[in-house]
């Protein structure tokens, strides 16, 4: 099962809100810190500047140096000037302090901040959190302008002011930074659909083409639209399917023209060769009268003239199947006794030994021709490659079909082994290709070479297979030697037959 997320539609909705909460996470963030910048900076401003006005108007009634009371009239004073800021004031003058409300620890106050504000003369501030809350602490140094070579009295005021509002303010920023991400992410997926299927409809349109032109179709093509990346990809598949479209065209062209070259070659030469078998037959009759010389030429004439007409008569075949004109004439056998005639018609009986099942015992619908010439080649094949004894066997298998309610389909198998090499490993793959030879330096041989292939092709045509292997030293025999098996499925309903010219004479090869 395809995975959602694992397609381009997936990722481009991934990337699309990925993106845009980035973006809005960023953008929402860099606003915050620059609201509360302001909105602190602009609260801190204005409590500064009323400290510094409130000190000052306050400073020329301060004794110096100052005592218990004057600090404690002093913290009371600033204090009082903003009631409605719930300001918290400590003055304090070396050891020192006084507190505008009794008992305030002012806890806010580090050591820090009371060595800064010893030290200069301008106002410092800090900002803390305690218990949840943020405050924001002010120290002032008080100055005098008399005497004048004593600027820097030592008295300090310092000030502690609850930033709730300000805080509040903040966090309304939050929230309302956090609700617009929400429909800024659900304007991302919305815009990602509309992106992913404007990419996604040539994609789908193009995959459906390539799966059109897979099938055969290749006059597919696609409509292309716009001028972007897309449209040129549309535009090159078009002019690839065009390109392909021909070269098969080309091929099939070629490949009919040669079909036909070999059938109407073959056709060509039979008239010719039927008359010169007719004449090398009686030649043959004459050869013993003659002299060696011209008995051995009549001999070689009348041989080669032999293997000529099965290979006329072997292309034909050939061109048969490739036209698929070639059709099955079925006929209800008794298929051990069809086997018998095989032998029987070439001579074999003597020779193949045979394991075949009684009369009766096994009967199919199958075509008599074809299947003698499948056997024939294959016998044939083992007594000309292979070496004595060659065995022709012949029993029933039932085969389970998934798509059948039955419990399965018996299959007639036919094994023919013989006793030689056996066949190279790398030959194997190729017994059945036509004029395949395993050795490239014999030119000439008494076989067409398309014996096995014609095998092949009846075998397929009956709806069964046929493989070739080797037999292993000690597996029913003393040595070695080659096996081809070929399994074909009885019961068949017979097809729509095709008309074949009558041959009169059944080839081996």
């Amino acid at each position: 099962m395809k995975r959602p997320l694992r397609g381009l539609r997936g990722r481009l909705l991934i990337a699309f809100v990925l993106l845009t909460a980035v973006a809005t996470l960023t953008t929402g963030a860099l606003t915050l810190r620059e609201a509360r910048i302001a909105v602190l900076q602009q609260s801190q401003d204005t409590v500064i500047k009323r400290l510094r006005a409130h000190v000052d108007g306050l400073a020329p009634g301060i004794a110096y140096p100052p005592t218990q009371s004057d600090l404690a009239w002093v913290a009371q004073e600033v204090a009082a000037a903003e009631p409605a800021q719930n300001w918290r004031v400590l003055a304090t003058y070396r050891d020192l302090r006084a507190t505008s409300r009794p008992q305030d620890t002012f806890t806010e106050l580090t050591a820090d901040m009371r060595s800064a504000v010893g030290s200069r003369r301008a106002a410092v501030f800090q900002r803390v959190r305690a218990d949840g809350r943020s405050s924001l602490v002010v120290g002032l140094p008080v100055t005098f302008a008399e005497p004048a070579e004593r600027p820097a009295s030592g008295v300090a005021v310092f000030l502690t002011v609850p930033q709730t509002g300000e805080q509040g303010y903040v966090d309304a920023l939050v929230t309302a930074i956090g609700r617009a991400v929400v429909p800024a992410l659900g304007l991302a997926v919305l815009l990602a659909l509309l992106a992913a299927r404007g990419v996604l409809r040539p994609v789908r349109e193009l995959r459906r083409a390539t799966r059109s032109i897979a099938e055969g179709h290749l006059d597919t093509r696609l409509a292309v639209n716009g001028s972007d990346e897309l449209a040129d990809l549309s535009h090159t598949f078009n002019e690839t399917a065009a390109a392909l479209e021909e070269s098969v065209a080309e091929l099939r062209r070629m490949e009919a023209r040669a079909r036909r070259f070999v059938a109407d070659v073959s056709h060509e030469l039979r008239t010719p060769l039927a008359a010169m078998s007719a004449v090398t037959d009686v030649l043959d009759e004459d050869a013993d009268r003659l002299d060696p010389d011209t008995a051995m030429a009549v001999r070689l004439i009348s041989g080669e003239t032999v293997k000529l007409a099965r290979l006329v008569g072997d292309l034909m075949e050939i061109s048969r199947f490739d036209a698929g004109a070639a059709g099955l004439q079925l006929d209800d056998l008794d298929l051990a006794e069809s086997l018998r005639r095989t032998l029987a018609a070439r001579g074999w009986q003597d020779t193949v030994d045979t394991l075949l099942p009684g009369p009766g015992e096994l009967r199919g619908r199958v075509d008599p021709r074809r299947l003698d010439v499948a056997v024939a080649n294959l016998v044939g094949n083992a007594l000309r490659h292979g070496a004595c004894p060659v065995q022709l066997r012949l029993y029933a298998r039932e085969m389970p079909d998934p798509a059948a309610d039955d419990d399965g389909t018996v299959w007639a198998v036919i094994e023919v082994t013989d006793s030689g090499p056996g066949i190279p490993a790398d030959v194997l793959p190729h017994v059945f290709d036509r004029f395949y030879k395993s050795d490239t330096a014999r030119t000439r041989s008494e076989g067409s070479g398309l014996g096995l292939s014609i095998t092949a092709e009846n075998v397929r045509l009956h709806g069964g297979t046929v493989r070739a292997a080797n037999r292993a030293e000690g597996d029913g025999a003393e040595t070695g030697g080659a096996v081809f098996t070929v399994e074909i499925p009885l019961g068949r309903e017979e097809p729509e037959e095709k008309e074949e010219p009558e041959e009169k004479e059944v080839r081996e090869t």
